[in-house]
């Protein structure tokens, strides 16, 4: 964050410091529609902050000392924003549902690729969903296992529960990451081999985790149906690294590629969301591009003003930075969005979880606020008692929809009562003397006293769709990206996930090796040695 940013934060934090809810609120009658934006499919209202016009002004002053249009641009374009990987950062290219966009990487078009590869998946999954493609021993198949790990698992996940609606119910997809072997062995144990296609989602097919399920998944196939040659009817790869596929036993024409330039937290598009195309079918998977595409364009062009990912990366900087609040939650009140919450932990914290800026110097303020966050009306009776009346500032999102897939009597109505009641107490709160006009006892006074001034967004679609879905995780991509812009710090690498897996190899030797090292700190060494003796690998 540069100097010209800080002074407008702290212009803007000043400004916000003071005001509360309920007087902003009895100053302005038309302050909820002056506080309320709409794009692909989204209405946010984030009149429930503690802002007005004057700390919105500051707030946009900061954005634009930041540079923040150019590095738009420069993201969209292709240029390597990646700079410490050298890398384009073009997940935006892997859902321009445009036929006549050209977007260059070196001077070359990748949106041919971009295509090929995308009719490529649709092909597939027709062919698994219609009973063309068939297993080993001819039968069909009703059971797909992502393997993969990260943000090959972490979007198709979340995004499998999220369009359930829509999915082909005679198949059911499952995912695997773990490489704690109960994820593997439960999973197995609900699936059928003659009827199981398996996903390997690794880009080098040598990550650990990753690799270590997909050959344990492989042996249990082979020891099953009794032919290691059924491995090329029941797996296929998303990956790049051909040779290491063709040996794992996959024939190389089901291999599905992606590029450098996809990050893995942002590649639910690419062909890592082949499972998800399976379920969901390519009309609704293609639909899903493009809601991501009118949030990507509106990102790209909507003043400031009126950017959804823009205002709401702001009012998150203010509460981090301004406010000093560790932590937001994110409360979807949909079932299907039970994921989200994990989804965005990945998105928002591998992202801007850094420590140093883009020049290698140590940050100047807090970055990579923590995450969380249960859908409602569950989270009401476990962490909602501190959102009201704790001593935490957590500012919060609330994410509904006005239809349900599932009308069932009036519990959507009862559901719906409870998001927008929630936001209101957070808001506004309950005074100890409106309390005494209730009746309340003295002495249960200062219990039942709530102060309010609780910050809160609310999102609201018509319903959960394809195009809505997709719209939604661009939106948090895109204000992800917005904050690690202003805080001059790269969002796009992750080295930090790199030192605990490069020390696991050594451990690794440690706990299976025929003598302990005793090379590890004194406390690694200690346990390392507990774990042998339990497992009878004593010392020799």
């Amino acid at each position: 964050m540069n100097d010209e940013c800080k002074a407008e934060l702290q212009k803007a934090v000043e400004a916000s410091k003071g005001k509360t809810l309920r007087e902003l609120f009895a100053k302005d009658p038309a302050r909820a529609r002056k506080f309320t934006l709409s794009a692909a499919g989204w209405t946010l209202d984030y009149s429930k902050n503690l802002v007005d016009r004057q700390v919105m002004g500051h707030l946009m002053a900061m954005a634009r000392a930041a540079g923040l249009a150019v590095e738009i641009e420069r993201m969209f374009t292709g240029e390597r924003i990646n700079a410490t990987e050298n890398r384009a950062v073009l997940h935006t290219a892997l859902r321009n549902v445009d036929p006549e966009a050209q977007v260059f990487v070196d001077g070359r078009d990748v949106m041919p690729d971009v295509r090929k590869t995308l009719d490529r998946m649709e092909e597939f999954s027709i062919k698994v969903r219609t009973g063309k493609w068939r297993g080993f021993t001819g039968k069909r198949i009703r059971h797909v296992v992502n393997i993969g790990i990260g943000g090959s698992d972490l979007g198709p996940a979340m995004a499998s529960v999220a369009l359930t609606p829509y999915s082909k119910r005679s198949i059911k997809c499952h995912f695997v990451s773990n490489v704690d072997p109960t994820h593997l062995a439960e999973t197995l144990r609900a699936v059928k081999p003659a009827e199981t296609l398996f996903i390997v989602a690794s880009k080098t097919f040598t990550t650990q985790e990753t690799m270590s399920n997909a050959e344990a998944a492989r042996s249990w196939l082979v020891e099953r149906l009794g032919d290691r040659g059924a491995v090329a009817k029941h797996f296929v790869a998303v990956s790049t690294a051909a040779e290491e596929v063709e040996r794992f036993g996959i024939d190389t024409e089901n291999m599905f590629g992606f590029w450098d330039w996809v990050g893995g937290r942002y590649s639910l598009p690419s062909a890592i969301g082949l499972s998800l195309m399976i379920s969901i079918g390519p009309r609704n998977f293609r639909k899903m591009l493009k809601g991501y595409s009118r949030m990507d364009r509106h990102f790209r062009t909507a003043p400031f003003e009126r950017n959804m990912p823009v205002v709401l990366a702001l009012l998150g900087i203010l509460y981090s930075n301004g406010y000093g609040a560790q932590s937001y939650a994110v409360l979807p009140y949909d079932q299907y969005l039970s994921r989200l919450s994990a989804y965005l932990q990945q998105l928002d914290m591998e992202s801007n979880g850094k420590c140093v800026d883009k020049d290698g110097r140590p940050v100047c303020c807090d970055t990579g606020p923590v995450v969380w966050g249960e859908p409602g009306t569950n989270g009401q009776h476990a962490f909602y008692q501190l959102l009201h009346q704790g001593t935490r500032f957590v500012p919060c999102d609330f994410i509904g929809e006005c239809r349900t897939h599932n009308p069932v009597g009036d519990l959507h109505d009862k559901l719906m009562a409870n998001f927008f009641a929630q936001t209101q107490a957070l808001a506004f709160g309950k005074t100890a003397d409106e309390c005494r006009a209730e009746g309340v006892p003295e002495g249960l006074v200062p219990f039942k006293t709530f102060e309010g001034n609780r910050p809160t967004n609310t999102l609201l679609a018509d319903e959960l769709t394809p195009e809505t879905f997709g719209a939604l995780v661009a939106l948090y991509e895109h204000k992800v990206f917005v904050q690690g812009v202003v805080w001059n710090i790269y969002s796009f690498d992750q080295w930090g996930v790199q030192l605990g897996k490069v020390l696991a190899k050594g451990v690794l030797s440690d706990l299976t090796g025929e003598r302990q090292s005793f090379s590890q700190d004194a406390s690694t060494n200690a346990l390392i040695e507990r774990y042998r003796k339990v497992l009878g690998r004593t010392r020799r």
